[in-house]
């Protein structure tokens, strides 16, 4: 398949992406505690990698590597059920963890230097002319074929897609400085005062309107980079001691190689912390337009398909919610929150504000009353809980009564051996948690 545009045919069959799956994910933990930030579950049904993955197939690019090296297991699992290509095509979709080698025994150090330990497999594939790097905890829609479009009509070595920035967030960003031409000629890593006015540019150059590049005079950069494969390898063999793309490499390289900006004027949120992550998913219930929609026929979201009933509400007053596939939920309130796949909640619960991530399996006999005469706190959530502003992980067994309300308003803690934590005033429960009857949090 090929894109056409304006200036002829572009072949994305010598494309390759490679999707950075992060390190240890310090800024999501405790989710990130039992599975790599990529396999984070998202909007009920959906995984942080559905994101770039599905960006990926709807531009026809189908060749692409997952790089991570903490906790992989259940990405690679989730991978390799839900993309698989055709035998008859060169398509592919592979998870590259971290290993050791004679010339390198360390792990990944950082986003250039899990690319760097993986040249020997890049350098094989001699069709591939341009490579996509990608970041595995974004949430956005791209057509990636206008953004290598626009890197090859430039003649670009490298192109950074960029986004349009106020003066309320400008200084929370790295910023960048282009020319008329749109080549990139200075960085700032979150300027302030004097340096931060020095770092406006004329975003009009890269399309926006007058107006807009009024409100909007600072680029900042998304983390999303294209590469001329071999200027790719060329760089990372030249600062060996380099270890991140957006930090060195590209700064770097600015002055010697043709750096182009690519604006992309649209909704994109790192949801790479709690509070980031908590808020984007309860941002998809907001009526009537959500920033981000996962009902865009033209370039669906993918993910594994799972073959689960429909979900049964059983005199529930649900409002401004989504509630994923296969849950069960009886004479119950959910206001504002996203519920994932096999939720369950017992009559009298109050849900606010919050985000169930569902469970893995179904406890026997699911439709029946829940069993209390056995000391162990069946799956889901027990009669007459109130939950508001949190995040309960997968499997959790949240007793009778009780209160996850962050009662004392406190900003962080760690309650790891009670199976939570606060992060941002928000109640994190950890995976297979279990909190008592009765319990106050």
């Amino acid at each position: 398949m090929e894109a056409i545009g304006s200036e002829g045919v572009i072949c994305m069959k010598k494309v390759l992406a490679i999707i950075l799956g992060g390190g240890a994910g310090t800024r999501l933990y405790p989710l990130t505690k039992p599975r790599a930030k990529p396999a984070v579950s998202l909007a009920g049904k959906y995984r942080l990698i559905d994101i770039p993955m599905s960006n990926c197939i709807n531009s026809e690019i189908n060749k692409i590597y997952v790089m991570t090296q903490f906790n992989s297991a259940s990405l690679n699992r989730h991978v390799s059920q839900t993309y698989n290509f055709s035998s008859f095509s060169d398509g592919f979709a592979e998870v590259l963890a971290a290993q050791q080698t004679p010339e390198n025994p360390n792990w990944f150090q950082g986003t250039a230097d899990a690319v760097r330990q993986y040249l020997w497999l890049l350098s094989e594939w001699r069709e591939v002319e341009e490579l996509l790097i990608l970041s595995g905890d974004h949430l956005y829609r791209m057509d990636y074929r206008v953004f290598i479009q626009r890197h090859q009509e430039t003649q670009a070595d490298i192109t950074l897609s960029v986004l349009p920035i106020d003066y309320a967030r400008a200084s929370s960003f790295g910023l960048m400085k282009i020319n008329e031409a749109g080549r990139v000629i200075d960085f700032s890593e979150k300027p302030e005062g004097t340096a931060l006015e020095e770092m406006r540019v004329d975003t009009t150059t890269l399309g926006l309107t007058p107006e807009e590049a009024q409100q909007k005079p600072f680029i900042a950069s998304m983390g999303i980079y294209v590469f001329k494969k071999d200027v790719l390898i060329e760089l990372l063999r030249q600062y060996p001691e380099s270890t991140d793309f957006g930090k060195e490499i590209i700064p770097a390289s600015a002055q010697d190689y043709n750096v182009q900006a690519y604006l992309f004027n649209d909704y994109w949120e790192d949801i790479g912390t709690i509070e980031a992550f908590f808020e984007a998913n309860l941002a998809l219930t907001r009526q009537p337009q959500p920033p981000f929609s996962f009902y865009d026929e033209e370039a669906p979201i993918y993910t594994r398909s799972r073959y689960l009933p429909p979900s049964k509400l059983l005199d529930c007053h649900v409002t401004e919610s989504i509630i994923g596939e296969g849950c069960i939920l009886k004479n119950c309130h959910i206001n504002h929150s996203v519920l994932g796949v096999r939720s369950r909640i017992e009559a009298g619960c109050t849900i606010d504000n919050t985000l169930i991530m569902g469970a893995d399996y179904y406890q026997p006999f699911a439709e029946n009353e829940p069993g209390f005469e056995h000391t162990e706190v069946p799956l889901g959530i027990g009669q007459n809980t109130t939950i508001n502003r949190a995040i309960i992980d997968k499997n959790a067994r949240i007793g009778r009564n009780v209160k996850i309300i962050n009662k004392d308003n406190v900003e962080e803690s760690n309650r790891e051996n009670q199976g939570f934590y606060i992060r941002s005033g928000i109640v994190v429960t950890l995976k297979n948690a279990e909190i008592p009857d009765n319990t106050i949090i």
